[in-house]
């Protein structure tokens, strides 16, 4: 399993190896919005198949971003990686703020899947030659305001900012608290800490910085980091004191560092009303989206209640309050159980109890994670198949074990063999896989009489079954 490493500053570096030629054009993709919003996301990162996979941790979800390959990158990889993952943790596969020209992608890997393109998270990306010229009529307010303010400022001038202008820079901050409009906005107040922050890493090389002055007083700035063709703007502050200072800091930042670039983003507006009217007033060329894919298994889809099934000596339903007792035998059963592969014990995560076995698999299917038939001869259960590890792609594991009494009849075989084919064909999977560990002969044949081996390695044979 792949070890995920929090962002910190010392990795910016690293991260830059693969933002700085991406071309998804969001602003997520940036060392500057995962090191701004840490705290928020809480970023950790991995380089996976030569792409760097994202993972983010949102209030109690886990959410990746779309990998960004490296020029040897292997995005598919990188997307089996992440679903992995997510089965071993238990946890759905989300994958979020995915760029418009990698959602074809994820629409044809998944055969189920929600997705949601929420308005408040769009990017405002605009031409870059657009916010250099400010042409054309509707920009005519914008010209308006920067004529007004080089008449009132003549002098005023753009200039690089670096870190050796930290003490003008802190100035700046002390004018600007003076008359920070939103001072009881307690978001506000907090973006503001964080764009502080964010202004001592002037050192860092990926980050352009760059300010108008009115002699020596800073009375605008803006931070910024290049990422493919895109100049993405991660901060913007001006003293409202000094009319027109926004539309002339943001023409002379585009002058300065836009070459080489055909967008700038200036980021989203976090439903923030009056950012909102400023950033649609600059007149963006679009919105880019950003999309949230959630893949769904065949479970959620197809499978409101767990069927009954018939073979021609068994029937294979439902767990019920009557199989207790015998289902826990069978759970309990140690010997019989080593070659199941997991620990139903060790995977309660506390003490046995009467009902333990039976109200996790119930969960299992409400959760719909997984699907355990009671097999039973006569009535009387015997057996379980269990299905699995769904990978919404269209496969899933399947597994059986059989009471030690009732071994050696075929029971097994029969019972696979049923559970396999419904999910094939009424559940509409498109493979059903299993394994068994190499010293393990009986399952060893039964699989082979019913599936085609495609694999192995030290512990196990691997099958699959396919339509």
């Amino acid at each position: 399993m792949y070890q995920f490493k929090p962002v910190t500053k010392q990795d910016g570096g690293k991260l830059r190896k693969y933002y700085k030629t991406c071309q998804y054009g969001l602003c997520e993709y940036s060392v500057g919005t995962k090191l701004m919003w840490r705290q928020t996301l809480h970023p950790a990162w991995a380089e996976i198949a030569g792409c760097l996979v994202v993972r983010n941790t949102i209030g109690k979800e886990t959410v990746f971003d779309y990998p960004v390959p490296g020029p040897e990158g292997d995005e598919d990889a990188a997307l089996a990686a992440i679903e992995a993952y997510c089965l071993e943790q238990g946890v759905a596969p989300v994958i979020s703020v995915v760029p418009e020209c990698k959602a074809a992608r994820l629409l044809a890997r998944y055969p189920y899947v929600r997705v949601s393109d929420i308005r408040t998270w769009r990017d405002y990306v605009y031409y870059r030659e657009d916010l250099q010229l400010f042409a054309g009529r509707r920009y005519s307010g914008q010209r308006n305001h920067i004529k007004k303010f080089r008449a009132q400022w003549p002098d005023a001038e753009f200039r690089p900012l670096t870190a050796a202008d930290g003490d003008v820079i802190e100035r700046f901050w002390q004018d600007y608290e003076a008359e920070f409009p939103k001072g009881n906005n307690a978001k506000a107040r907090d973006e503001l800490a964080l764009a502080k922050k964010m202004l001592r890493m002037l050192d860092k090389p990926w980050f352009l910085g760059g300010g108008m002055f009115d002699g020596d007083r800073l009375i605008a700035l803006s931070l910024a980091e290049k990422c493919g063709d895109t100049l993405i703007i991660h901060i913007e502050k001006a003293l409202y004191s000094y009319t027109g200072v926004y539309p002339t800091l943001v023409q002379a930042f585009a002058t300065a560092f836009g070459d080489g670039c055909q967008w700038i983003n200036r980021e989203d507006d976090a439903a923030d009303r009056g950012l909102r009217t400023s950033k649609l007033q600059y007149g963006p060329a679009k919105l880019a989206p950003k999309y949230r894919f959630e893949p769904q298994n065949e479970l959620l889809r197809h499978a409101a209640e767990i069927p009954e099934l018939r073979t021609e000596r068994l029937t294979l339903s439902a767990l019920t309050e009557a199989d207790i007792p015998a289902y826990n035998a069978l759970v309990l059963d140690g010997e019989r159980n080593r070659w199941w592969g997991y620990d139903d014990v060790g995977g309660l995560g506390g003490p046995v109890e009467e009902r333990s076995f039976f109200e996790v698999a119930k969960r299992d299917f409400e959760n719909r994670q997984a699907v355990n038939f009671a097999v039973r001869l006569e009535g009387k259960l015997i057996g379980e198949a269990v299905l699995y590890r769904f990978d919404c792609r269209g496969g899933a594991e399947l597994g059986c074990r059989i009471d030690s009494a009732y071994a050696g009849y075929g029971y097994g075989t029969e019972a696979f063999a049923a559970v396999a084919d419904w999910a094939l064909y009424k559940l509409h999977l498109t493979r059903v896989v299993a394994k068994c560990f190499r010293e393990n002969q009986a399952s060893y044949k039964m699989l082979s009489s019913c599936m085609r081996k495609n694999g192995e390695d030290e512990t196990f044979f691997y099958f699959e079954k396919l339509v």
